[in-house]
């Protein structure tokens, strides 16, 4: 009796040494056990051989491991060993709350299942439970940073634009030689889309335009006595600019989108992938058909919509400048040069044929989800816009240049 109280006397004292409290108590309750009903759950003993095991057991899966992960993360002292033996089942980020506790004892984990090995290792190999703390920009990098990230974007949209190029070069060439596989019905529908459903909202957009176009030019040309030259003013910069111009933006804003978020759309439900896989050529299917439509119904859209500016100049005429409807329309024809037609008529193609190509070329870089899409509609109508704006004022310079001022 004396002998047993001696002993256990002096194994008090030695818990007392190691580890005041928290030792006293593991002595009294050999295991500690956190746990949550049906859940992922831990416990702390002693090792015959010296220090504390942390054993883990239950489900250790991000629904269950939330209710003791502040547990584990406050646990103080140190862990030799952390056992996985227990554990029913693991994921992720179980294995990254191991690996976490264990270096932040310096502890080795033992008892791991095959799969629990595995998951343990890769997190080990992606850093483990490290937290890495951000480096920060010196005052002077942001730009230079900023504007190596652009270089690099403006290199890979540009690899990627001659590569949507040179597919449709491809896919061209293999229509020449089989024209058999050009999708008729897919052009037409593109027709309609592009072209006839669009005829009311250009129409009324240039009627508004040649109004406009009409009261403000009349109001600057009456100081000089000039109002009759109205009707030079607006025939001349529908006919040559604005017709041509605004029916670009429009079809941009309204073609160009569809185009985008159709193509977009099929690329994120992997139809592309299966029209691929079943022999199809996606660029001939999608691209060909609204690429041909837009680059035929730009010369039609314009041509309408610079006749219905004039129109809309001629309205103003009649009603505010006492030059009668018919004579307004008779005086076009005397006043503008016919180069002015054929410059508009000239631009409208190549305007439809860069609002396809950004269109489509958006669509089929849509990568992920949902949020690319609306992402990459956004980027085919800015980037058409732009692009018809340069190439306009391009042709501006170069049909001056060559005598169509």
């Amino acid at each position: 009796m004396d002998s047993a109280f001696a002993s256990a006397t002096r194994k008090v004292q030695r818990l007392i040494r190691c580890d005041a409290t928290e030792r006293l108590l593991s002595y009294r309750f050999p295991r500690i056990v956190y746990r949550m009903s049906g859940g992922a759950e831990f416990s702390i003993e002693e090792r015959e051989a010296g220090g504390r095991r942390l054993l883990l057991s239950g489900p250790y899966l991000v629904s269950s491991i939330g209710a003791i992960d502040q547990d584990l993360d406050a646990l103080s002292g140190e862990i030799a060993e952390i056992d996985l033996s227990g554990v029913s089942e693991i994921d992720t980020v179980g294995a990254w709350v191991a690996c976490r506790t264990a270096r932040a004892h310096g502890a080795e984990i033992v008892g791991a299942s095959e799969r629990a090995r595995r998951l343990l290792n890769a997190v080990e190999a992606a850093g483990g439970g490290e937290y890495q703390e951000p480096e920060g920009l010196a005052w002077w990098q942001p730009i230079p940073a900023k504007t190596g990230e652009l270089v690099e974007k403006a290199q890979v949209g540009t690899i990627g634009v001659l590569d949507f190029l040179g597919q449709i070069l491809i896919a061209v060439w293999n229509l020449l030689r089989k024209p058999s596989r050009f999708r008729g019905t897919a052009f037409v529908r593109q027709i309609e889309l592009v072209g006839v459903s669009a005829l009311p909202i250009i129409g009324l957009m240039s009627f508004l335009i040649g109004i406009v176009i009409a009261q403000q030019g009349s109001v600057q040309l009456e100081q000089f006595g000039a109002e009759s030259l109205t009707i030079n003013l607006v025939g001349r910069i529908t006919l040559r600019e604005l017709g041509v111009l605004m029916t670009a933006i429009m079809v941009a804003g309204r073609s160009g989108s569809a185009f985008a978020a159709q193509i977009g759309t099929m690329k994120l439900t992997e139809e592309v992938d299966a029209m691929r896989t079943i022999g199809i050529s996606p660029v001939e299917a999608l691209v060909i058909p609204r690429t041909l439509a837009a680059v035929i119904m730009m010369p039609l859209l314009g041509f309408y919509a610079s006749v219905m500016a004039i129109i809309g100049g001629a309205v103003v005429g009649d009603l505010l400048l006492g030059i009668p409807f018919w004579t307004f329309l008779t005086r076009i024809e005397e006043v503008v040069p016919t180069h002015d037609l054929w410059v508009g008529l000239i631009k409208a193609p190549v305007f439809g044929l860069i609002i396809a190509l950004a269109g489509c070329y958006h669509g089929m870089q849509v990568r992920g989800n949902s949020e690319e899409v609306g992402l990459r509609t956004t980027m085919a109508v800015v980037s058409a816009i732009f692009a018809v704006i340069v190439l306009d004022a391009f042709f501006a310079v170069f049909f001056t240049e060559v005598g169509w001022g």
